[in-house]
């Protein structure tokens, strides 16, 4: 293990405030689990053009299923679905991605069932209105321990909890990582992500849980909210001069971003991906995106997690 405190450089990643639904996802097998997921997450990486941040915060194995860790005894996944609170109307905006999400891409899917998955004061009756697919034939039931409803489908039936809980939790954690080329910074990202993955409570959004495309709050454009961050681009330095905040010997730098349930979560998931990669060889250096405050309040030090 590299001397942490010198790979790690004394920075902060500057998190924002979201609300986020969580619900479970079940089917009869891995594969249309994992059809299922893929659909319901998808175009969910980043709230600059997204409408939700969406991630798989476990994934649960047909032994643990059967072992009593999903409602129905089949193989499942919680995923995680986060708006920032900054967005007006932020509950509206989630119900609807909940909605959205749930009718076109679970309801869907073959075998396939919806639960809830976080108790909370506040939750949108969802199971109500995606019920009105049903054209009247549906009605509600309680199976396997949950209240729900049931629509008739040409494929069987879906099944689906009557309401869908909401809280307060956190996004925008983020560590990049610097490599002399584009396989070592990849090869770090890639610990870094799996190790995130294993956290509790805590999801990537990107592509394998990387971001090869690193932004910046704000842009030369007026109309735009965010743009590259040339600074840290490599392939810049030479005509950014002395402006190029890009290591000597550095060719890459590859991004992980965490939303998780709170702080705590996104400090224990941080922790856990810089000791993942560190193990990286030839990895130069660990830092993070920040921007003095200006995008949020909720400050993960890196020294403070490794410490």
């Amino acid at each position: 293990m590299p001397d942490l405190k010198q790979l790690v450089e004394d920075t902060y990643a500057e998190g924002f405030r979201s609300i986020y639904g969580e619900v479970l996802i079940t089917a009869r097998d891995d594969r249309w689990l994992r059809h299922c997921v893929a659909a319901v997450t998808g175009h969910a990486s980043s709230t600059i053009m997204c409408d939700c941040e969406a991630g798989v915060a476990q994934w649960i194995d047909a032994d643990q299923a059967s072992a009593g860790a999903t409602p129905d005894g089949r193989p499942g996944a919680v995923i995680q679905l986060h708006v920032p609170r900054f967005v007006k109307n932020r509950e509206r905006q989630l119900e609807k991605v909940m909605l959205a999400r749930i009718s076109q891409n679970v309801l869907t899917c073959p075998t396939a069932r919806c639960f809830n998955h976080l108790e909370s004061e506040h939750s949108f009756k969802l199971g109500r209105k995606i019920a009105l697919f049903g054209d009247r034939y549906q009605f509600r039931d309680e199976r396997f321990g949950t209240k729900g409803w049931v629509i008739p489908t040409l494929g069987g039936e879906f099944f689906l909890s009557r309401r869908f809980g909401f809280r307060d939790g956190v996004m925008g954690g983020n560590l990049w990582f610097f490599g002399p080329d584009e396989n070592i910074a990849l090869e770090a990202a890639e610990r870094a992500a799996e190790a995130v993955e294993r956290t509790p409570a805590v999801v990537t959004t990107f592509p394998g849980g990387v971001a090869a495309s690193g932004s910046k709050a704000g842009s030369s454009y007026d109309f735009l909210i965010a743009a590259t961050y040339a600074e840290y681009c490599p392939t810049l330095q030479e005509k950014l001069g002395e402006r190029s905040r890009v290591p000597e010997g550095v060719h890459s730098i590859m991004e992980i971003i965490m939303n998780g349930r709170d702080l705590e979560a996104l400090q224990l998931a941080t922790r856990n991906a810089i000791l993942a990669a560190a193990q990286t060889e030839g990895l130069i250096r660990i830092s993070a995106g920040n921007y003095g405050g200006r995008l949020g309040k909720t400050f993960v030090h890196l020294h403070e997690v490794i410490a």
